[in-house]
């Protein structure tokens, strides 16, 4: 066996299978799938996917890669066994209707054994093979010599997922030696293919010839192909010859890295902080990748995955003494090892750093209190012999202080206790509920009633092109029944044959305005629109004068208001553009508002937003509405859009057909929305706020056109007004205005603070002079007013000083609140006399409550009348702690 870097492996495969015909698919993006166990997958696997089923037509039948996977249904599995993985990377050579048996299995032994490649000991290899696959044993012992006691069949061997290409395969093991051996001989999972680490499976060769039908037969596929899978890791762990995977070169770096951030842990002396440390080297790996593909953490679907991991990381962080902010310093690491094959991740480093370090800090301020509080519950639970953390406990720690239920769950599993899943999603449920309810802020009118679930009459939508149209009225439904007329204050819902009225949908409001007769006189008062049961546009009408099924009517929306939305909404798709330009590529749209006075847009980002990076927004928004760019709309198929580049909305469903804007090939997007027809049509366009409104998502509100004009009229007013304040003759001084009032109040704050001290000064020469005695303790206590507790502490080191008394007590009452402090001696100390004591038992009575250091402590309240009879307990208190 040859001495080889992971990377010279992976690359050693891709030769081999490219030297047999093969085309060799590049690295891809990781994708989000439904796969509940495989949550993201390189996107080439999905492309191969549509290879095997007959989608697509590869342009070589024979190809090879290597694909990298994050899978995450057994998260608690990692850094406890050999080889369990997050992110793992699988070799993988493909024949789609090509070379089958005949020739794949030859070729795989010939890149385990032959000494040009990775020269195996062909005695240390063993295979299974599915029983009724007769042609797979043949073809072991007769093309490739493979005794029989080194052939064994299991009835597993056979690929299928329920439906669609399946088929037998044959899986690869090799012998690691005696050493490896956990399991006694003649233990009934000692051989290859059982549960034991000393066989271990290195490769998969999957033969697709079957197609499993829906009645549950299986008929042979036209065409076979050929899916085989190595992984990366485990042949790598084999040609280093380490114990697990975690010693190999594709972790070891970033373990070592983690060594040096640890107080002096050291990887391989205590297993149990070896878990520790395999966990760490595995999440980072994973959340790197991911992270460069865009991915960020939230706190749903795979976005809580991506959280898990890294806030999972950080806990056994803790657990390596590891206080401060360091899975940024592990990126790197991973960024080097990779950067081979995967250049990406070291291109990409100070964008994941930045995520990792954001979402890490955000953890880090709450897990401390978190785990005082978990810790806590332990204690409670010990005392009360309890064995489960219930429900309640576990959502206030995933929802106050964001522990993931499986960080709970393993700490509770070390303390020997369990955790009340179901309570805890009976109170998610619960919290979902309520945030359901708040947002359910229209009336009842608007839930469309059962009738309109038969209702399939067509309603064709005109308004791009028009605000003003004749349309039969076709159905019209009252009190949840259809009716043919309705008269004054009825409120119905409407469909017309064709209508110019926009249904609130991806964003953007409704359209409102009046149905009209051929006078011109209004009928009734379009207040909203929507989308019924089977796709019709919806008119909710308030009727003025009787109207009938049947009959035509003038439509005619409110075409100012139309206007400003067509505004906003242009403006929201340059925005989102520039939004790309400064922050990066990364910032996506992740939910919008348009309506006739501003825009609210939503986007994905980690960190703050700068003021600059706004202004420049700002900026490139505005630059793009005076290049009077052309707004052109077309409709294509979503395949013809995205090769236009048009950006699309994921999560969102699309047909067919879909609607594509284009803004003078600055800005492209999906989208079915109203727009103007030049930028310049916009005006002008303003940011008014941006926010942060969730984890890893950011908020920027605006306005334009005559909105917009309306809110610099308004600074313009607020401005002047600033400017008579302070007495500047033109708006221009009133900067300098300030800072120059800003002097003198500082100025005068000097003078004010000097004054004080005098006085201060003053009052001490005889308040060290008014000096009391309780049992041989003397003690000094002082009332005064509108002194700070700075101005306190320096009264007590004049006390202190000075030498005048065993005790100190000091009171000042401003504006309604009560600053209090108390001192004791050096020598009175030793006789068990505390401040923090004495402040705990004379604060309540001003109203407050305080602490500090056993030689000085102080307190707040909001009792000033309180005073006189705090200082008379000062005595009481001596005489208790002296008796």
């Amino acid at each position: 066996m040859k001495n080889l870097k992971s990377s010279d492996i992976r690359q050693m495969y891709l030769d081999f299978w490219e030297s047999k015909g093969s085309k060799v698919e590049p690295s891809a993006s990781l994708i989000p799938v439904n796969d509940p166990t495989l949550l993201w997958i390189n996107s080439g696997v999905a492309t191969l996917k549509k290879y095997f089923d007959g989608t697509l037509i590869p342009e070589n039948p024979r190809i090879t890669n290597a694909q990298k996977s994050i899978r995450t249904n057994d998260i608690e599995n990692v850094g406890v066994t050999a080889r369990h993985h997050t992110l793992f990377e699988m070799l993988g050579n493909f024949s789609i209707g090509d070379y089958f048996k005949e020739e794949a299995i030859p070729w795989a032994w010939e890149f385990l054994t032959d000494e040009k490649w990775l020269a195996f000991d062909p005695e240390l290899l063993y295979v299974t093979y599915y029983p009724e696959d007769t042609d797979t044993k043949r073809i072991w012992q007769e093309k490739v010599g493979l005794p029989e006691d080194h052939i064994v069949p299991i009835a597993d061997n056979f690929w299928d997922i329920g439906a669609g290409p399946c088929g037998p395969d044959t899986e690869i093991f090799y012998d690691r030696g005696p050493s490896f051996q956990d399991l006694p001989d003649g233990d009934p999972e000692m051989y290859p293919g059982g549960e034991n680490e000393r066989y271990l499976e290195i490769w998969n060769l999957v033969f697709s010839e079957f197609n499993h039908k829906p009645d549950g037969t299986y008929e042979p596929l036209p065409h076979k192909n050929v899916d085989t899978g190595m992984g990366l890791e485990r042949v790598t762990s084999v040609v280093q010859n380490t114990p697990t995977n975690f010693e190999t070169d594709l972790f070891m770096p970033i373990i070592e890295k983690i060594e040096t951030l640890s107080d002096g842990k050291k990887y391989g002396e205590n297993k149990t902080l070896d878990i520790s440390f395999k966990v760490i080297a595995d999440h980072v790996r994973a959340v790197s990748f991911a992270i460069g593909d865009r991915a960020l953490p939230s706190n749903e679907g795979r976005g809580y995955i991506l959280r898990r991991l890294i806030r999972r990381s950080v806990m056994h962080g803790q657990k390596l003494g590891i206080e401060k902010l360091f899975l940024n310093e592990l990126v790197p690491v991973v960024a080097e090892i990779m950067e081979s094959y995967y250049p990406e991740i070291k291109a990409d480093q100070d964008f994941i750093i930045k995520v990792i370090t954001n979402e890490e800090q955000r953890f880090q301020e709450t897990i401390h209190e978190g785990m005082d509080i978990l810790n806590s519950v332990f204690e409670e639970m010990n005392d009360k012999g309890e064995t489960v953390v219930n429900g309640v406990n576990a959502f206030k720690l995933y929802d106050t202080y964001g522990f993931p239920l499986e960080l709970t769950s393993e700490y509770a599993e070390e303390k020997g206790f369990t955790v009340d899943t179901e309570g805890f999603n009976q109170e998610m449920q619960e919290q979902r509920n309520r945030a359901r309810a708040a947002r359910q802020v229209e009336d009842s009118f608007s839930v469309q009633s059962p009738v309109w679930a038969d209702v399939l009459v067509p309603s064709t939508f005109s308004g791009y092109a028009q605000t003003k149209i004749v349309s039969e009225l076709s159905v019209m439904v009252a009190n949840d029944d259809i009716v043919e007329k309705a008269v004054a204050d009825d409120r119905v819902q409407i469909i017309f044959r064709e209508t110019p009225f926009y249904a609130e949908m991806g964003g953007q409001v409704a359209d409102k305005g009046t149905i009209e007769n051929e006078a011109g006189e209004v009928l009734a008062q379009i207040e909203d629109v929507k989308r019924a049961p089977n796709g019709q546009t919806m008119h909710i009408a308030r009727i003025l004068k009787e109207i009938h099924a049947n009959e035509s009517y003038i439509l005619h929306v409110d075409e100012s208001r139309r206007r400003n939305i067509t505004k906003n909404h242009t403006a929201t798709h340059l925005l989102h553009q520039a939004l790309k330009d400064v922050l990066g590529n990364h910032a996506n749209q992740a939910g919008s508002l348009v309506n006739p006075n501003q825009l609210r847009f939503d986007f994905t980002h980690f960190g703050q937003v700068t003021a600059e990076e706004l202004v420049r927004m700002e900026e490139i928004v505005n630059e793009k509405i005076w290049e009077a760019l052309p707004v052109v709309t077309v409709e294509t198929t979503i395949e013809k859009a995205k090769e236009m580049g048009a950006m699309a909305l994921f999560g969102e469903k699309y047909g067919k057909e879909v609607r594509v804007v284009n803004v003078g090939g600055y800005s492209v997007e999906l989208c079915g929305g109203v727009h103007v027809q030049n930028s310049q049509d916009i005006g002008v366009f303003k940011i008014l706020s941006e926010s942060g409104i969730g984890a890893g998502v950011r908020r920027i509100e605006a306005v334009t056109g005559q909105a917009a004009y309306q809110y610099f009229r308004t600074k313009e007013a607020e401005l002047n007004g600033a400017a008579q304040l302070v007495k500047a003759q033109q708006t221009k001084e009133v900067a300098g205005k300030i800072n120059q009032l800003k002097q003198e109040m500082k100025e005068l704050q000097g003078e004010n603070e000097s004054l004080k001290a005098k006085i201060m000064n003053s009052e001490a020469k005889n308040l060290f002079e008014n000096v009391k005695s309780v049992n041989g303790i003397t003690y000094i206590t002082y009332e005064t007013k509108n002194q700070d507790m700075n101005a306190l502490r320096q009264l007590a080191d004049q006390w202190r000083q000075k030498a005048v008394s065993d005790l100190f007590v000091a009171a000042s009452a401003t504006d309604g609140k009560v600053n209090m402090l108390a001192a004791v001696s050096a020598e009175k100390l030793e006789q068990g006399l505390k401040a923090g004591d004495l402040i705990k038992t004379i604060a309540p009575l001003v109203g407050g409550k305080g602490g500090g250091r056993p030689d000085m402590a102080q307190a707040g309240g909001n009792n000033p009348a309180g005073i006189p009879n705090a200082m008379e307990q000062v005595a009481a208190w001596i005489a208790e702690k002296t008796e």
